[in-house]
């Protein structure tokens, strides 16, 4: 894709998503290459250097990192070495799938990973189940045989806070924060997606046509996602198979303004968790008291803890006349 085309997008999207011009425009100055990934893949894989380290059969090549091979059987992974601490980010993925497998002949996919543990392997595409962060994932191939509101190849996004299993017989479904169908496998053109995370709401488009044009996937808001995870990407065939590649991860820093209401919604959170949606384990955060509430709780204790000492007293004093009385 042509660097106006791109530039022309993300103007777009970024107007779409209120945040005007300018930031389309300075994309490039926001730019972390800490925690970007883009040819020639200098030090990728290095056990001693380099921001980003392969697992399983990945393999990196001139052209792109490859985390599976078009056969049975494999799983790859690759992990940015550096925890990400931004409030508010852009991650594009750009990436290829294609194999040897016709129509739902093929699999099994690959995850786009926000998370706090890495380079674990597992059966959640190439990486461990019960992980505590954000999964994006490409499924190629459906496992639940009675698809009636699903095309695949198709993407979908899940926050787990450790207690929540993946469901591979039902793809997913139970957990699923939302997705859309993406018909990404064979082609001839570049295969993009953006995962956004503005303001505690994700947002994940597609640009798969051929066309430089974003496509809306997954909008939710209510998002709380700490800081201090790192990006990864994954992959796993099984019976089926697909050459799953890597060209690029870029992530972006993106400045945002916030009114004092916003900031006082925003705050550090130490779980992931979506907001109005509960997770086993973990209740959605409570909103703080006001200054008056806690004042009033306060007074009332007191007065309460007051008018007890008084109780207290009298019964005290009627006991020792009576004790007195008692004894003359």
């Amino acid at each position: 894709m042509a660097a106006g085309g791109w530039r022309a997008g993300l103007a777009l999207l970024a107007v779409a998503l209120g945040l005007g011009g300018p930031r389309a425009e300075q994309m490039e100055e926001h730019l972390k290459r800490e925690h970007s990934l883009s040819k020639p893949y200098q030090g990728v894989g290095s056990a001693s250097a380099g921001l980003w380290e392969l697992q399983g059969n990945a393999i990196v090549m001139a052209q792109y990192i490859r985390l599976t091979p078009d056969v049975q059987s494999k799983w790859g992974a690759v992990w940015n070495r550096v925890p990400c601490y931004l409030r508010d980010w852009e991650m594009q993925v750009h990436f290829k799938i294609h194999g040897q497998g016709k129509k739902n002949l093929n699999g099994d996919g690959f995850a786009i990973w926000y998370t706090k543990d890495r380079m674990q392997q597992g059966p959640v595409f190439g990486s461990k189940d019960n992980f505590l962060g954000l999964g994006v994932f490409v499924d190629t191939y459906p496992n639940e045989e009675k698809q009636q509101e699903r095309v695949f190849p198709y993407i979908s996004a899940m926050v787990n806070n450790g207690s929540l299993t993946y469901d591979h017989d039902r793809d997913g479904r139970p957990t699923e924060l939302g997705g859309c169908t993406a018909m990404v496998r064979n082609l001839n053109h570049d295969t993009f997606l953006v995962i956004r995370y503005v303001k505690r709401r994700l947002t994940v488009l597609i640009d798969i046509d051929g066309k430089q044009e974003w496509r809306d996937c997954i909008d939710v808001p209510g998002v709380r996602l700490p800081r201090g995870y790192y990006f990864g990407t994954s992959s796993v065939t099984g019976d089926l198979s697909d050459n799953h590649d890597i060209i690029s991860l870029k992530l972006y820093q993106l400045t945002v303004e916030r009114t004092p209401e916003e900031e006082r919604r925003d705050k550090e959170v130490y779980l992931p968790v979506v907001d109005n949606l509960k997770l086993p384990g973990m209740e959605a955060p409570l909103e703080p008291m006001s200054g008056l509430a806690l004042f009033l709780i306060v007074f009332f204790s007191l007065v309460a803890i007051v008018f007890a000492i008084v109780i207290g007293v009298i019964v005290y004093n009627k006991w020792q006349e009576q004790s007195r009385k008692h004894f003359y």
